[in-house]
């Protein structure tokens, strides 16, 4: 009789810690259309603190780890200020890996880098961002005065990456300007 009462009270706390998407049920989507990032603020791989700057045309967000290791191994082949020279922004999801994990391991590779990588390092803080979105592939945030325009998501590769932050279109040229223009006020 012990050894199924113990065995009940086992499955049942499986059960009642096994399920993430009813935690998120509530949370209202932030990679949509429309929805502004002048309220993002986080901190890089060094502890800085960062906001979405004026000029960014694009966001960048890799979720998973095989997204991150794509994105971080393509700019790391780049010069440091690639990023910055595109009007882009990195932000890597890394909420889901265990704190100590996170501290001894993910940080401390990411320090490594020459680009600076923005950090979702909180699982509440990083929910709206994932919800609505492929978390397996790269997603992209177009920005045009401080609001996403678009939302693309992209196959785990880098030259599909680097042909979406290189591109000459004209909004490409003309959104950093009216971002920067529209920022300063």
């Amino acid at each position: 009789m012990k050894k199924i009462i113990l065995g009940l009270a086992l499955v049942l706390t499986f059960i009642g810690c096994s399920s993430k998407s009813d935690e998120n049920a509530n949370v209202t989507p932030k990679l949509v259309v429309g929805e502004s990032v002048k309220d993002i603020q986080l901190k890089d791989q060094f502890g800085k603190s960062h906001k979405i700057e004026d000029s960014t045309y694009k966001i960048i967000f890799a979720f998973s780890k095989d997204a991150a290791h794509t994105c971080n191994d393509f700019f790391n082949t780049q010069a440091p200020t690639y990023l910055q020279d595109h009007n882009t922004q990195f932000i890597a999801d890394v909420s889901a890996a265990p704190s100590l994990i996170r501290s001894m391991f993910i940080l401390p590779g990411l320090k490594d880098f020459k680009h600076t990588v923005l950090l979702l390092d909180d699982e509440e803080k990083a929910a709206p961002y994932r919800k609505g979105v492929n978390t397996e592939k790269i997603v992209v945030a177009y920005i045009l005065n401080g609001k996403i325009s678009e939302v693309k998501e992209l196959d785990d590769s880098k030259e599909i990456l680097q042909k979406t932050i290189e591109e000459q279109s004209p909004m490409s040229v003309i959104a950093p300007v009216v971002n920067e223009v529209m920022g300063k006020f």
